[in-house]
């Protein structure tokens, strides 16, 4: 079993504990968010789930195993910085850092540490995506040439980052 803390309950957070209190193998052990308010959403969703917010419970917790940061794109770096140094795996909500040169440090320290990074795809593990790779997998659309897709929903703007 996996053990995972999430920090970030707020626009996108609700949905990674979600994700991973539903999966078998894994167990959302707590979740952070420096808005106490965060505590009730948590509560009414996963009664379960512990709450804090102090990031440092989860980063420095030996029991957990995999920290998820679910923050703006501004935090991620220090927070995957500080949950590798303590030995942790990490989730990171895309896009994982401000630029290619924390990227890369992060990279190298999980290299050097033996620790895995995932970083979150939205479209990695949704229904529609599955379905069409499973199309494309058994050749019932005969040899594909080109394909297009159109995203509807854009979510939630942010003015710090973008596509680039």
């Amino acid at each position: 079993m996996i053990r995972i803390g999430v920090i970030g309950y707020g626009y996108w957070g609700p949905n990674i504990v979600r994700n991973f209190h539903a999966h078998d193998g894994s167990e959302v052990t707590l979740v952070c968010d420096k808005n106490p308010k965060c505590e009730e959403r948590l509560r009414k969703a996963h009664p379960g789930i512990g709450f804090t917010t102090d990031e440092n419970e989860i980063l420095k917790s030996s029991s957990i195993d995999v920290v998820a940061v679910v923050t703006p794109v501004w935090t991620h770096y220090e927070l995957a910085k500080r949950a590798l140094e303590n030995g942790k795996h990490i989730f990171v909500e895309k896009p994982f850092t401000c630029s290619a040169v924390q990227a890369e440090e992060l990279i190298e320290l999980a290299d050097r540490k033996n620790l895995k990074i995932m970083i979150d795809h939205t479209f990695l593990f949704t229904g529609a995506v599955r379905k069409i790779k499973d199309l494309v997998d058994k050749k019932e659309l005969g040899e594909l040439y080109y394909y297009d897709s159109l995203r509807v929903n854009l979510g939630l703007f942010q003015h710090d980052v973008n596509v680039i």
